[in-house]
């Protein structure tokens, strides 16, 4: 078998193995965000389609893995709050943009103990993913401010914090509609009076 040493030939591999490695990442998102267990690499493959031995070429490690999964999300939340201020007035797309956020933390359920661990070990830094949320709060709520939709002295500490106790009770409530309604309550209260 002869291989094409082409520059077409090598672009084709290289977006095959871009695509893979993005199938695995959806998959890994979805297996994280539904199960209450870490799933297996060998699950993951079998959910992107691919063999395992493409997951591990991809990403050598659990944690590896992990980390890229952690990473994409936050890239998402962040780069969601300014998709959705510039599609929608300021309140509304904070609105939804928590919703993200509830998304956002779902996909930690299947990758909670290795998370953990490396948040332990120093391989995510908690503090630079603050900021980044931080940052991608107080953009809302400054175009919020700015449009009089969005009470001016509300801080995103508190936006988030709201945010997070309010999903937090809602999952141990069982009922998913809960956290709709609290999420609806935090933004009546974020409106100007």
């Amino acid at each position: 078998m002869t291989t094409d040493p082409s520059p077409a030939a090598s672009q084709k591999l290289r977006a095959d193995a871009a695509r893979n490695r993005e199938t695995v990442l959806a998959a890994a998102t979805r297996a994280f965000a539904t199960s209450s267990t870490e799933p297996s690499m060998r699950a993951i493959a079998r959910q992107a389609g691919v063999g395992v031995a493409t997951v591990y070429r991809h990403f050598p490690t659990r944690e590896a893995l992990v980390d890229a999964v952690y990473q994409d999300q936050v890239v998402r939340l962040t780069s969601g709050a300014r998709e959705l201020l510039a599609g929608h007035p300021p309140a509304q797309a904070l609105r939804l943009w928590m919703d993200l956020f509830g998304d956002w933390l779902a996909t930690k359920h299947g990758m909670t103990d290795t998370l953990l661990a490396m948040i332990d070990s120093g391989e995510i830094s908690l503090a630079h993913t603050r900021q980044e949320l931080l940052s991608a709060i107080t953009t809302i709520l400054d175009a919020g401010a700015t449009a009089g939709d969005i009470r001016a002295d509300a801080r995103a500490e508190d936006v988030s914090a709201g945010v997070l106790a309010m999903l937090a009770v809602a999952a141990r409530s069982g009922d998913p509609a809960q956290a709709q309604r609290l999420l609806d309550l935090l933004m009546d209260g974020l409106r100007p009076r």
